[in-house]
């Protein structure tokens, strides 16, 4: 696990192509103005972008981390989502310069695994993607692909997971939005492969429903990844107070904002990393007041005495936090 502090954006850096990848995505190649290597990556990395409007989101390199001299990066253009993603869909152009961060892996590949079990849905296939690509032709170990969508219209890359050479290891299921005709996954799950590790990343119900089911694996050895930076907006959220118990300071969060943005407004430096909450790294004490638990980390018997700051919310007025 990867908990480097997520860095602002500090390079800008060329959209080199924009091409639509399936129906509301579109991938972004972003290149170096100057023709200049990039920073390298390892897959399952993500870079932060300052779209047009001026909002930073988080998304994950879809490309060979081989690659030096280009970033790729897949958006779904989220039509009930914050804002940033739709703004980057709508009207970045070929030539527009995006401030873009260094990668930053909170997704990162084991490379002590017998078998890799990857399972993707929707915009989530972008991290496992990369991962694929790296293989290559020589992957370290076994690994087979379950990547769920609605349709083939709107599954991205589907042209090029069904090349000739995956045949087996590639399953693409299409739902066509009727939870009746959803993958059983309990078949593949339910016997644990000695040393194989899971890699998740997709819709929320999909990431429950593998938690789940993969209860039973090896704690260290089921990983999650969520494409929703910052975690999405719903409609019963509402407005909370969040008390610093070291400090005395009190702030309010907004609907549509999070305990950590608030924090980092307010002059609190905070260790994040995915800021989806997957990867542990923003784990902080919960000294009083009841959370709305978003995570993907905390164990039922840790809820009551921690938060993850980068997605949980309060069901209490109030949260106290050991900050």
């Amino acid at each position: 696990m990867d908990t480097q502090v997520n860095p602002d954006p500090v390079t800008p850096l060329r959209i080199a192509a924009i091409v639509d990848a399936a129906q509301g995505i579109r991938s972004f190649e972003l290149v170096h103005p100057d023709g200049q290597e990039l920073p390298a990556f390892t897959p399952g990395s993500h870079v932060s972008v300052r779209v047009p409007n001026g909002a930073i989101r988080k998304y994950s390199l879809c490309n060979d981390a081989a690659e030096r001299h280009r970033y790729v990066i897949a958006v779904k253009r989220e039509a009930n989502g914050r804002g940033g993603s739709a703004n980057l869909f709508d009207t970045a152009q070929v030539g527009d310069m995006l401030p873009t961060s260094t990668p930053v892996n909170a997704f990162a590949l084991t490379d002590t695994a017998k078998s890799y079990l990857f399972i993707a849905g929707g915009i989530g296939i972008t991290p496992i993607l990369s991962m694929i690509r790296t293989f290559g032709e020589l992957p370290p170990a076994p690994w087979k692909l379950y990547y769920f969508t609605q349709s083939p219209e709107t599954t991205a890359f589907l042209d090029e997971l069904g090349a000739p050479g995956l045949p087996g290891k590639v399953v693409v299921h299409h739902d066509y939005g009727d939870r009746a005709r959803s993958f059983d996954l309990w078949p593949v799950l339910e016997r644990p492969g000695s040393g194989a590790h899971i890699y998740c990343c997709g819709p929320r119900g999909l990431m429950d429903a593998v938690r789940d089911m993969s209860g039973h694996w090896p704690h260290a050895n089921v990983h999650f990844e969520s494409f929703n930076d910052g975690g999405e907006v719903r409609t019963d959220d509402h407005a909370f107070m969040i008390k610093l118990a070291k400090s005395g300071l009190t702030l309010e969060v907004p609907v549509g904002k999070t305990i950590l943005e608030v924090l980092r407004e307010n002059g609190r430096d905070v260790p994040a990393s995915c800021e989806s909450g997957t990867c542990g790294t923003c784990l902080t004490g919960l000294l009083a007041g009841q959370a709305d638990h978003r995570d993907m980390v905390l164990m039922p018997e840790e809820m009551e005495s921690h938060i993850m700051i980068c997605v949980s919310r309060a069901k209490s007025p109030e949260l106290v936090l050991d900050l």
